[in-house]
Formats: structure tokens, C-alpha cells, sequence
């Protein structure tokens, strides 16, 4: 009976677990539906705020985007370009063409035409805003180069490589032909007058003149001085520091095209077949005391050209001395090579179409032109008016007379040349870099009696 009755109790104590198990299941199961469909709910709310708000963001980020793509395409060279740009990159393009195909002075005209044509990329300008990109705006990288050639700072270290490079003997062995270095210089007082009668100031005048000498440092030295923008003796100068010092470099490197017919026309067959004495060997202390003397007698004269003839001359000292080969060496290579980068770079940078191409460039270029072939006959007919005067036997080639510009030594080779032309056994050269170096000096002379007259 006993254990009847304890099967029965467990029995009922086992439903009741069973059933108490089974009653805590289903609640905990519904409990976990009830929380699931509440999150359901709430995920459905939230999906229904979070797609409403990317309706917003996406319509934000869609006009951000268009926006952003506008103000891309108006910063791009193609929104900015103007036809005054295209037509500068085209002038940059021809000078690197000039360069490589007919080697027309390389060395400058290369990094004169890279210049251009990173002077003339278009970008977006307005007032107020400076991207620090282009040469005339403060802070970048290139109005910093460009610095050396505002202040005048290039052109003294390029004269100073000059002098390290060149030999004065010929001139110093035969003086007379000082003369026709100095009587190339009349284009440069022509074109002086010339520049006056056409509307520029008297500071714009003078350097504009310089052009007539064919030498491009002096050229930029004189117009970072009277033409740089500023109130010169009280007069306003317009920058024209790009223009002069493009013009200067540009007949500088055409002087084998100029030249050659303006020397054919001035002269017969019969004096271009003169033969000149063979220029008598100089010792090392002539060498030594002519720059020095060169030094004191040409800044006593002209003391605005110390800067220039005082540079010149160092360099030629440590040439001559023989105790400063490395100095030397640097000068003549290292040294300029790295001036003429930064100046030949910068100086075509400074053709920022908006700022170079003027009526004023224009008139430049022409009377550039027209300067250099007045100093280019003057020269010329100098030499025939000194063989008035001569024996037969020192007669003086007039050919020579033309390489009085200071195109070194591209001058005196294009004398060379046509020498050979009509007569092959007539060597030129050497006769030649006389009036050529000296021409040099005479337009750093010049450059000096401007600048005292005119600042």
C-alpha cells in the first residue's frame, strides 16, 4: 500500500515538475517573441528615421559633390585660359624649337621658353585670393626666384662667371680695337632717343636703350633699377623688366640671323678678304694688371657700373692669377650655370600674359631690334672710318667692326664665319673677341652713366 502511495506522490510531483518546466519554457519563449517583435518595431523605426536620413545626407553630398567639381573645373588651366595664354605658350614653345632644332643660344633660351610656358599656365585669380603660384604673387616660389632679378642680384654673378671665362688678351694686345666695342654703343644712346620720342619716361628710355648693346644681364640689371614699377626721380616707371629682358636675350640669340646681312650690306667683297696681323703674344703679368687697372679706371669713370665692371673683373683676376683655380672654376662653370638657370627660368616666367603682352612690349621688341642693328653698323662703319686713317698693312677687317655688340662670344663667332665665307684662310676670331669683350665693358659703361643721370 505504501509503496502504491509513493509511486502516486512521485508521480504527481513528477507532472507537476513537468508541468512547471514546460509552463517556464513557453513564458521565457514568449517573453523572447514579445522583446524580439518590440525590437522588430524598433528596427523598423529606426530604419524608417535612418532612411529619411539618407534621403537628406545623400541630397547634402550630391550638391557637395556638384559644388566641388565646380569650383575643380574653375581652378583647371582650360576655365582660366585666355588667348593672351595661348599665344605666350606658343612664344615659349618656339624659343625650346629655336633652341634644339637651329641651336640657337641653348643655354638660355631653353630655360627662357620652360619659363614661359610656366609663366603662362592659366589659373584662377581674383581679389582677395592668392594661390601662390604665379611670379608676381607674394609667397610663391617663383616670386621668390624672382627676387634675384628684381634687386639686380643675377646679373652681377653672371658678370663675375664672365670674367672667370674670358681672355683679354687680344684686346690687350691690340687696343685700337677698344674703339669699335665703344662705337657699337651708339645704338644704345639711339634707341635711348628713339624710346623718349615714342611716349616712355626718361628712366623707361634708358633701359630700353641698353637693349641696343646685346647683352642681357646689363639689360636686366638697368631695368630692376629705373623700370621695376616704382616711382623713379619722381616719375611712375611701368614694370618692363619681362619685356627688356626678353627682347635683350632674344637678339642675343638671333645675332647669326641679324648680323650676317647688315654686315654683307656694308661692306665689299674686297674689304671682307682683309687679312689682319696675327695678334702678338702677352705675358702673364699684362694678364694680371689689365683687369685691376680695368677695375679702377672704368668705375672711376662710371661709378653706376661697379656692381657689374667690379664683378667682371674679380672673376678675370681669379683667372689670372694663377692662385685661385678652384674660385675660378666655380665662377666660370658651376656657378653661372646655376645663375642662368634661375635667371633665364624667371625672366620668362615674367611674361604672365596679363602683365607682358602690352603695346609697350610691342614698341620694346621693335626698337630692341632696330638697336641692335644700329650698334651692329655703327661697329661696321666705325672700323672703315679707322682704316682712313691706317697704313695698308694694318688695315683693320670691317667685319670685325660688328662684333662690338656684347653678344659673348656669339658675336665674334659670327664674324669668324662670314670671314671664312669669303676667304677661307682669313681666321677672324681671335681679332674679333677684342672689340667683343669690349663691347661688354662699354655697355656695362653705359648702363652706369644711365643709371647716375636717370635715378
Amino acid at each position: 500500500m505504501k509503496n502504491k502511495t509513493v509511486k502516486k506522490a512521485l508521480t504527481v510531483f513528477g507532472i507537476i515538475a513537468i508541468l512547471t518546466l514546460v509552463t517556464n519554457t513557453t513564458s521565457l519563449f514568449e517573453s523572447k517573441a514579445q522583446e524580439a517583435d518590440t525590437g522588430n518595431s524598433k528596427e523598423i523605426v529606426k530604419d524608417t528615421t535612418a532612411s529619411e536620413e539618407q534621403d537628406i545626407s545623400m541630397d547634402e553630398i550630391e550638391e557637395k559633390s556638384l559644388s566641388g567639381i565646380r569650383k575643380f573645373l574653375s581652378y583647371t588651366g582650360f576655365n582660366n585660359a585666355t588667348p593672351g595664354h595661348l599665344v605666350m605658350l606658343l612664344v615659349g614653345l618656339f624659343f625650346i624649337f629655336l633652341a634644339i632644332k637651329y641651336d640657337y643660344e641653348p643655354l638660355l633660351l631653353v630655360p627662357i621658353g620652360t619659363g614661359i610656358i610656366m609663366g603662362n599656365i592659366p589659373f584662377f585669380q581674383a581679389d582677395g585670393i592668392n594661390l601662390q603660384l604665379g611670379i608676381y604673387q607674394e609667397g610663391s616660389v617663383l616670386n621668390y626666384l624672382y627676387y634675384g632679378v628684381v634687386k639686380g642680384i643675377y646679373p652681377p654673378l653672371i658678370f663675375l662667371g664672365i670674367g672667370a671665362m674670358t681672355d683679354f688678351s687680344s684686346l690687350i694686345s691690340n687696343p685700337r680695337l677698344m674703339l669699335l666695342g665703344a662705337a657699337a654703343q651708339v645704338g644704345i644712346f639711339l634707341t635711348f632717343l628713339g624710346a623718349i620720342f615714342l611716349g616712355f619716361n626718361l628712366p623707361e628710355a634708358g633701359s630700353i636703350g641698353i637693349i641696343g648693346g646685346a647683352d642681357g644681364p646689363t639689360a636686366i640689371f638697368l631695368s630692376s633699377k629705373l623700370a621695376n614699377g616704382e616711382i623713379i626721380n619722381g616719375l611712375q616707371t611701368a614694370n618692363l623688366i619681362g619685356p627688356i629682358a626678353i627682347a635683350a636675350y632674344s637678339y642675343m640669340a638671333l645675332v647669326p640671323v641679324i648680323q650676317p646681312p647688315i654686315m654683307r650690306l656694308l661692306t665689299s667683297k674686297r674689304e671682307r678678304r682683309i687679312k689682319m696681323k696675327p695678334p702678338r703674344s702677352v705675358s702673364k703679368v699684362e694678364k694680371i694688371i689689365f683687369p685691376i687697372v680695368g677695375l679702377l679706371l672704368t668705375t672711376f669713370i662710371s661709378p653706376g657700373a661697379l656692381p657689374l665692371l667690379g664683378m667682371l673683373f674679380f672673376g678675370n683676376i681669379l683667372k689670372e692669377s694663377g692662385v685661385t683655380k678652384r674660385l675660378a672654376d666655380t665662377a666660370r662653370t658651376s656657378m653661372i650655370d646655376i645663375v642662368t638657370i634661375l635667371l633665364g627660368l624667371t625672366v620668362g616666367a615674367s611674361t604672365q600674359a596679363d602683365v607682358f603682352l602690352t603695346s609697350q612690349s610691342i614698341l620694346i621688341f621693335v626698337l630692341g631690334a632696330l638697336s641692335f642693328m644700329v650698334a651692329t653698323a655703327g661697329g661696321l662703319m666705325f672700323a672703315k672710318v679707322m682704316n682712313l686713317f691706317l697704313s695698308k698693312d694694318n688695315k683693320i677687317n670691317p667685319l670685325v667692326g660688328a662684333s662690338g655688340v656684347s653678344a659673348v662670344p656669339d658675336s665674334a663667332r659670327v664674324v669668324h664665319a662670314e670671314g671664312l665665307k669669303n676667304d677661307p684662310s682669313n681666321h677672324l676670331l681671335m681679332h674679333a673677341m677684342a672689340p667683343n669683350v669690349s663691347g661688354v665693358i662699354g655697355s656695362a659703361v653705359a648702363a652706369g652713366i644711365l643709371l647716375s643721370f636717370l635715378l
